[in-house]
This record gives C-alpha cells, structure tokens and sequence, in this order.
C-alpha cells in the first residue's frame, strides 16, 4: 500500500492596487515555498498570457503586474488556482541551473573577513572554507539589479548585519549578512560584510538577458588567488563570462 503524499497548501492572494496581483505560498524563507514560487513564476512565464506586464517572484510569493482591462482578476486567479492544484507543475524544479562562480577571499578583497572573524571566533582561512564549501540557493533578486540573495550559508557564518551601513563596497562584493549570502552587482552602502570578490560579471544590460543567474538556481563558490583574480577580470573586460554552468544537486536551504 502506497503512502499518500499530503496535498500541498493553497496559495493566498492579495491586491498590491488595481493592477498587481501577490501570490503568496507561505511566511517563511524555505526551499520547499521557494520552489513554489519559481515553478508559478516558469509555468506563467510559458504561458505568455495576454495582459501579464511582468512578474516579481520572492522568497516566498510572486508578485503579477497585470492590465485588469485585459486580464480580469478572477481569470487570473482562476488561471494560476489551475497551476498550483497540478502538484506536477506547482513544486516542479525543472530547468534550474548550477553555478560555479570564481571568488578570491584575500584579504585585498575581502575587506571585513577580519570583522567576520572576530564576530565568529573563526580564522579568516575557516571562514573562506565554510563559504565556499556551501551551496547556495537563489531565493531571488532585490535592492539592485542582479543583487541575489542566496540561502545555504553555513551557520557558523550567521552573523547578523551592521548597525549602520559600511561605505561602498566594489562591484562584485561577495557579502554575508543576516543568515543569507549575495553577490553585489554595483557598488553601495551596506549593512552587509564583504568576504571576497568575484571578477565574473553577473548583470550585463547590453545583452537580450542581461541576469545570468536565476530565482531557484544554485550556486557555488571556486577560490582562486589574486593573480588569478587579475587575470579572470582581465577576460571579462575582453568581453568573456565566467559564470560557470555545472551539474550541483538541489540545496536544501
């Protein structure tokens, strides 16, 4: 006799105004919501409905700009309500990626490792390995463009973020702050502490898809020296990606 597997929760919805629709699948940040959230986000993605503006997906809901003058709510609701009830599409994690992104952890780039380590009672040297040997998850994107925030960071690195916001850090900051993980695409203020830098170039506006990296995708961190850093960032500037696509089992956080 086969078990049953228990039905998954149906999804609340709330109006963000007249024209935004927010799908929301649960009130914490886990893989299981996440994943939820990013099947709807591909499934509404596929269907190309007419009046569907844009969709925002999070942690744990999706946001759907939407023309109510072509998209009534109720069939939108009607429509997505569809999605979520086939258990085939509405936890699907099909199409995801994984990436190996470059990060140099010396202490030319890694700015607050010293901070992180006095927080923590690690060496810099720990503190480099137990970065780079988690897997991470891309819950989603937010602050800036291409800004991800990444679940998986090993517990010994959970600190919580600065009081008050650091001076700018540099383009391609490898930062931890609050139990999460990101990556920086501009340089800004943060609350966050740098641990290294990645010469890869994560957002690039002059292509047709300037994200490389997606909501529901995994990513892993590669150490490399700073001569290799140099070097690395020397082919980016010549036009080259870095961003490495490898075959990672799902993470679990």
């Amino acid at each position: 006799m086969t078990s049953r597997v228990p039905r998954l929760p149906p999804p609340c919805f709330y109006d963000a105004g007249e024209a935004a629709l927010v799908v929301e699948f649960g009130d914490a940040v886990d893989p299981a919501i996440n994943r939820r959230v990013v099947a709807l986000d591909d499934e509404l993605s596929k269907l190309r409905l007419a009046g569907i503006r844009e969709l925002v997906p999070t942690y744990r809901s999706l946001m759907v700009l939407y023309d109510p003058m072509q998209l009534p709510r109720q069939s939108l609701c009607d429509r997505i309500g569809e999605i979520v009830s086939d258990e085939n599409k509405g936890s699907s994690t099909g199409g995801n990626k994984s990436w190996l992104i470059p990060c140099c952890y010396d202490r030319i780039f890694a700015e607050d490792i010293d901070e992180v380590a006095n927080a923590t009672g690690l060496s810099p040297t720990d503190i480099a390995s137990a970065h780079a040997g988690a897997r991470y998850r891309l819950y989603m994107y937010g602050f800036a463009p291409a800004y991800c925030y990444l679940g998986g960071l090993s517990h010994e690195l959970h600190i919580q973020r600065r009081q008050r916001p650091r001076p700018p850090h540099p383009a391609g900051a490898i930062l931890i702050g609050g139990g999460l993980a990101s990556i920086a695409t501009f340089p800004m203020p943060t609350g966050w502490y740098v641990l290294g830098r990645t010469p890869a170039k994560l957002f690039e506006p002059k292509n047709a898809d300037p994200f490389f990296l997606r909501p529901g995708d995994c990513v892993r961190f590669l150490p490399i020296t700073p001569d290799e850093f140099v070097e690395l960032e020397a082919r980016v500037d010549a036009g080259e990606s870095l961003a490495l696509e490898i075959g990672l089992p799902e993470v679990a956080a």
